[in-house]
């Protein structure tokens, strides 16, 4: 079953990086100036660089929610890796409320949201709560999550 989640997740991954991609394609081959044939290019492949670095970030964020979840035996990690999915998996191991996941839904009240969530996820894992405060510094806030799932 979780495999067969994995793949799925793969699978839409990967048609949304062609659905992106196949538009770049066919700019390349419809441009006929060499500058515009040029400039296509270089777009397309910092769009592929763009793309490989999300998917990374994902891979990385759903891994290290996914072993939060196993280490505190919260039912159902496998749902780490569906978007908005896990984020009902974050409000299960932070103890919070299920609801909650519509105040996700709201543009500045997500960012507020998202650190209390990880204040509790911190605080279910044994550490401080102002780990969930350290994701709004930018890049130390990519380290939180690996930080809480993988540290003792």
């Amino acid at each position: 079953m979780k495999a067969r989640i994995r793949v799925f997740s793969l699978l839409g991954l990967f048609l949304v990086l062609m659905a992106v991609l196949l538009p770049v394609g066919r700019a390349i081959a419809q441009s006929s100036d060499e500058n515009n044939r040029a400039a296509a290019l270089l777009g397309g492949g910092v769009m592929i660089v763009v793309l490989l670095i999300g998917l990374a970030a994902y891979v990385y964020i759903a891994l290290a929610v996914q072993t939060i979840a196993n280490k505190t035996h919260t039912e159902n990690p496998w749902m780490a890796w569906i978007p908005i999915i896990n984020i009902i998996l974050l409000l299960n191991i932070a103890k919070k409320p299920i609801w909650w996941i519509v105040l996700f839904l709201i543009p500045l009240v997500s960012l507020v949201m998202a650190i209390i969530v990880w204040m509790g996820v911190a605080e279910a894992r044994g550490k401080p709560s102002w780990w969930g405060i350290l994701l709004i510094v930018p890049l130390v806030g990519m380290i939180v999550p690996g930080y809480l799932a993988w540290a003792d």
